[in-house]
């Protein structure tokens, strides 16, 4: 019977690993498709309404409900007809709209859509799909006005022997002068905005820098199918008081926020892998807000401190603006705290060292599958000192088992008695019953944090590592690993002791069978490190499993009574 059950499962077994498979091609993959670029018309503008909220300020003081959306500027109507600027640097593809110099679209050459793609990682874009814009402008007087531009050109390009390029876009308002420069800098994600500002009226004028997000509620496009914990796709701000604090979409449509004003500090919308943020002067006081536009996006924004430019006077008022990857180098030259958007969760403390040692790793070997191999081993090293204690008392316990059955068959029928007699045996032979579940507890901290950092770690996506598996930051296309991983814990589960009770030991041999199948959408490079894990705990758990069998002491107490 067990032959013919055998011959049935493992047909069984392959036919499900193909249907998996086969869904795995057929929807388990992000579709070219769902990341959007901007239509543009033949003369290079763009089909859709663009840039057309006029930027608004609220009060300090008044209600969040009393946010005014401001007048749409007469230029808006053009929008259609007007051409874009396009900017290209060796890491980034931008095109601007001179009509308030915003940024409706970014592409990072850096990054592709996919793996086996040749299309740019598109982070900003405006189009029926998606709409994610980065809008700056000025309050003169305090009227935040959209202003029509006039560019130099409408095409730049960082030559091969240039650190740096500037886009200065014109404008005069009543009588003010204004340039806007967008200033690009080779390997550099951040771009310094700037307002030049000429008063050439006989009477002072107040200015303020106004920076904005804006994005609508679409999905994610860089997160694709999978289980488990998913990254955060929302607005955040910080300022000396509160470091690190997320803003969800529902809270800004409810306009669930009250304003802040701090010293220093940065707004930004975070989504997986990457992140756009403005980050004002860390030396001057701004305010941070919320609202809704127009189109019904969701905004988060900063407006800077109020300047007074004298009759005949000059100012320049300024900001970086970050488009681009989560890398924590990056982000920490942009402004303080910057780099928290690579959200490691409540375990941050112990995913930011493994991060460090990873990229330690990383810096000898240069592959990032074997640093996870190798950092897997130096975590085992750090926990074999607990693994070993609790190996040590289950390797009793096995060896033992047959005692333990004797007990209970004798004090079956009184529990009392049966558990005093078991308590001293216990003692006696120095088990803990517990002792088994010790390395799990242990390691599902690290398992958790290691979880975060490999999903959070923009480093990993598309990173290949040897073979079949050309990135660690997507499940496994074949499901090898997972099943490697079911093997391995099934091993390791022979070598553990039975559990006296039969329910128990039902359920915990369909454990692997569990964790196997949770596991088949999980990143590679987490998959690899548990594969790791088990291969070293059977390895471990086999010595010492071996050494306690064949130690004459153990049970000695019991063969002389």
């Amino acid at each position: 019977m067990d032959v013919k059950r055998l011959l049935l499962l493992i047909p069984l077994a392959v036919l499900a690993y193909l249907l998996v498979v086969q869904w795995n091609q057929d929807y388990g993959q992000i579709s070219v498709d769902s990341t959007p670029e901007i239509t543009q018309n033949s003369n290079g503008s763009s089909a859709n309404n663009v840039g057309s909220d006029d930027l608004s300020v609220p009060s300090s003081s008044a209600p969040q409900n009393a946010i005014s959306e401001g007048m749409p500027g007469e230029a808006e109507s053009n929008s259609s007809s007007r051409d874009f600027i396009a900017v290209t640097t060796d890491v980034l593809d931008v095109r601007i709209d001179p009509y308030g110099g915003d940024i409706v679209y970014a592409a990072l050459p850096q990054h592709k859509l996919t793996q086996d793609s040749d299309r740019n990682y598109v982070l900003l874009s405006d189009n029926s799909t998606r709409s994610y814009v980065a809008r700056s402008g000025l309050q003169l007087d305090g009227q935040a006005s959209r202003i029509a531009f006039t560019p130099e050109r409408t095409e730049y390009r960082l030559g091969n022997d240039e650190e740096q390029l500037s886009v200065d876009l014109t404008a005069e308002v009543n009588g003010v002068e204004v340039i806007k420069r967008l200033t690009f800098k080779r390997g550099d994600y951040a771009v310094n905005v700037s307002y030049y500002l000429a008063n050439n009226t006989e009477s002072p004028i107040s200015a303020r820098f106004i920076g904005q997000l804006a994005r609508d509620n679409s999905p994610d496009p860089s997160s694709g199918v999978s289980m488990g914990m998913k990254s955060y796709l929302g607005a955040a701000y910080s300022t000396p008081d509160a470091r690190y604090e997320k803003i969800d979409f529902d809270d800004i449509q409810s306009h669930n926020f009250e304003n802040r004003e701090a010293q220093g500090g940065w707004i930004a919308m975070i989504q997986h892998y990457f992140v756009s943020a403005w980050a004002p002067a860390q030396n001057q006081q701004n305010l941070y807000y919320v609202t809704t536009d127009s189109r019904d996006r969701n905004v988060v924004a900063f407006a800077g401190p109020t300047s007074s430019v004298a009759a005949d006077g000059e100012a320049t008022l300024s900001a970086t603006l970050y488009m681009g990857p989560k890398v924590q180098d990056y982000l920490e030259q942009v402004a303080p705290n910057l780099r928290l958007t690579v959200d490691y969760g409540w375990l941050w403390f112990i995913a930011n060292p493994l991060f460090w040692l990873l990229d330690k790793i990383h810096d000898i070997v240069g592959n990032w599958g074997w640093s996870i191999v190798l950092l897997t081993v130096l975590v085992k090293l750090v926990l074999f000192p607990l693994s070993a204690k609790a190996y040590k008392s289950m390797a009793r316990m096995r060896k033992l088992g047959p005692e333990m059955q004797r007990l209970k068959e004798m004090y079956g029928d009184d529990r009392q008695k049966m558990s005093q007699e078991m308590m001293k045996f216990y003692q006696k032979e120095k088990i803990n019953p517990l002792g088994g579940c010790l390395p799990i507890l242990v390691q599902m901290p690290v398992f958790i944090a290691l979880y975060w950092m490999l999903l959070e770690s923009v480093e990993l996506r598309h990173a290949p590592f040897m073979f079949w598996i050309q990135d660690l930051s997507v499940k496994d296309p074949y499901f090898i690993l997972p099943i490697l991983m079911g093997i391995s814990m099934f091993v390791q589960q022979m070598l553990n002791p039975t559990p006296p009770d039969p329910m128990q030991a039902k359920i915990m041999k369909m454990l692997p069978i569990i964790f196997t199948f949770f596991f088949l959408w999980f990143p590679a490079g987490l998959v690899i490190y548990w594969v790791v894990n088990n291969i070293i705990s059977v390895a471990q758990q086999y010595l010492i499993t071996r050494n306690i069998e064949n130690d004459p002491n153990v049970g000695k107490g019991l063969r002389t009574k």
